[in-house]
């Protein structure tokens, strides 16, 4: 059997790739946030992990491999992009998801076995974040779910931040009722004009983090094999 090596970002080194379990091996791939055409910077990181899709399938047989690369549907951008041309968010994401797949056809990009979409898995979301609150890891406060940064010690570890670099590069909004400052939504309160979902703290709708959390979990399991994306993405979004 082929021996592949990948690049392991919390180790910062290649490592040998040994699967959890050759019959099952599982790879997540963070998607495109639909609002806009994509760019190439965009198509780099796809295109990247189709070569190590193919190579696992090669590996492990196409039968032992399952490649999920979700699609963001639900982000204030798509919201502020349906406001400006007057229409609704579906109509948004369904037609930058139909150019996304397009583009992916024409560069030859193999389709992942599933592409779960954030906004048919807002139960999963609340579940998760109904969890972390009792764990203590997260709290509601003005309508917002929050993640309690300073219940994690090993914050950081992933990206390799100060405590001053993860403040200033959260591109998270430092306001009164943060318990600390790097803390970062989980859920936000949505106003009237804007779409929102019932939850235990309001309607609202869902921070851009915990989704990706979710669609994992429950189309991977709670652990697996390789969880992938743009190096751009390193932090804030894969550390949170």
């Amino acid at each position: 059997m082929t021996d592949i090596y990948v690049y392991n970002t919390e180790a910062r080194t290649k490592q040998k790739f040994e699967p959890i379990d050759p019959a099952n091996v599982r790879m997540y791939v963070c998607g495109v946030t639909v609002y806009g055409n994509a760019h190439i910077g965009n198509a780099r990181p796809y295109t990247v992990f189709d070569v190590l899709y193919r190579l696992l399938r090669h590996t492990y047989g196409a039968e032992h491999v399952t490649y999920a690369r979700n699609i963001t549907d639900i982000e204030d951008k798509i919201m502020n992009r349906a406001k400006e041309e007057s229409v609704s968010i579906k109509t948004i994401t369904t037609r930058y998801t139909k150019v996304f797949h397009e583009d992916m056809a024409r560069l030859g990009s193999l389709n992942p076995d599933m592409e779960p979409r954030a906004t048919d898995h807002l139960p999963e979301m609340i579940k998760m974040m109904r969890t972390l609150i009792e764990k203590g890891h997260a709290y509601e406060a003005e309508g917002h779910v929050m993640f309690s940064v300073a219940s994690m010690e090993n914050y950081g570890r992933l990206s390799r931040h100060s405590r001053d670099e993860l403040v200033a590069g959260a591109r998270v909004e430092v306001a009164p009722y943060k318990k600390d400052a790097a803390d970062f939504v989980l859920w936000k309160p949505s106003s009237k004009d804007q779409v929102g979902w019932g939850s235990p703290w309001g309607r609202g709708r869902p921070g851009w983090h915990i989704e990706c959390s979710c669609m994992a979990a429950k189309h991977l399991g709670e652990t697996f094999d390789i969880h992938a994306g743009g190096q751009d993405l390193i932090f804030p979004h894969h550390e949170n």
